[in-house]
């Protein structure tokens, strides 16, 4: 008999599960054909179906170029999303493949794709069928990446598109604490076919490897529904300690009228919490230089450098500190510490990136 874990997704559930969607005009829904995006489709027709306002519904299936039997698992997507009264289009990964990063490239071109085909079809959302279980081996991933606490908070269940520096269509993942065991109980209680991916299971790959690990970690109490409560909370814990660093830029920094540079009060900087203080200082570099993402060790590092330098400074009154990272110089001279746009090294062009368009900091 089924338990709460491995039954079939309810239709009672849908409206909770697609909460927020009923008044859009249409989705993208990403099908690689393998059973959570299977479900997906099937679970979104469900729900359209009960609509009075029904979105159109787009299957976009990406095939990579990568198995021979893709364009097999592709075209049967098709056939199950016509029957389902959804468009559906493959597209493909053309081009060389890298023989290094394999999976990370194809993650990248996937949403590439799937976000060129959303803007074809003017349509800002993009659905995924990540599950709980994709949540738990990012949370590992994360922790075996030495993530800080915004890294460890993983998926959330709307986020931009990677890659997408325009913002404008969101990536939303309607099933994100549901259990791959429920969805694959939904198909089969559907008796809806779906593909197997064997590099889900090749020891090559970082996450197939953790995937293997999951079992003997749930025996010792370290399932998928812990890892995914610890991810919750810690993203509740992160948005809290983004509400204060708020405040703090607010209230210590102040942005030049040029915008290449910004000056803190040096006193109050250094009685900060050292993860606001981190934080304060990875938002300023990230805003005024020229590199992109503050890879978190190195901010760390400058943070120690930083505080020994105030603490000197405190002492002897007369401390000076320079250093710079991702693109941004950061300055210690008497009350004020200044970040400011780092001069060009040589050898380095100039970036034709324009001031304050600098990519977030990759997840801590």
């Amino acid at each position: 008999m089924p338990t709460q874990e491995s039954s079939p997704v309810s239709a009672a559930e849908l409206k909770a599960l697609f909460s927020g969607l009923e008044h859009l005009p249409a989705l993208v829904l990403a099908v690689s054909g393998g059973p959570d995006s299977t479900a997906l489709m099937v679970l979104a027709a469900r729900w359209r179906k009960a609509l009075k306002m029904k979105p159109k519904l787009i299957a976009i299936t990406v095939d990579h170029g990568l198995r021979k039997e893709a364009k097999r698992e592709a075209a049967a997507v098709g056939r199950l999303a016509r029957k389902l009264g959804i468009v559906h289009r493959t597209l493909r990964w053309t081009g060389a493949k890298p023989k290094t990063g394999l999976q990370e490239a194809a993650r990248v071109a996937r949403y590439r794709l799937l976000a060129g085909a959303a803007h074809e079809a003017r349509v800002a959302q993009i659905l995924t069928a990540h599950t709980r279980d994709d949540q738990a081996e990012t949370v590992l991933i994360r922790v075996s990446r030495g993530s800080g606490i915004a890294g460890l908070a993983a998926m959330a269940r709307i986020s931009a598109v990677p890659g997408d520096d325009a913002g404008k269509i969101k990536l939303i993942r309607p099933l994100l604490d549901i259990p791959k065991a429920r969805l694959v109980a939904t198909l089969r209680a559907a008796k809806v076919a779906f593909a197997d991916d064997p590099s889900n299971r090749d020891p090559r790959f970082t996450r197939a490897r953790l995937r293997s690990l999951m079992s003997e970690l749930a025996l010792e109490g370290l399932d998928n529904r812990r890892l995914a409560l610890l991810a919750r909370r810690l993203k509740r814990a992160d948005q809290a300690i983004d509400a204060v660093v708020g405040r703090a830029v607010a209230e210590l920094t102040r942005l030049s009228p040029s915008g290449d540079a910004i000056a803190i009060d040096a006193a109050a900087y250094s009685g900060l919490p050292a993860e606001i203080a981190l934080r304060l200082l990875g938002r300023a570099i990230v805003r005024v230089g020229d590199e992109g993402p503050v890879e978190l060790a190195k901010l760390e590092a400058l943070l120690d450098a930083l505080k020994t330098a105030l603490a000197d400074a405190q002492n002897t009154g007369n401390a000076r500190f320079r250093r710079s990272l991702a693109g941004a110089l950061v300055t210690l001279a008497g009350p004020g510490i200044a970040v400011e746009r780092a001069p060009p090294r040589r050898g380095r062009p100039l970036t034709t990136r324009g001031r304050g368009n600098a990519k977030p900091a990759k997840p801590r």
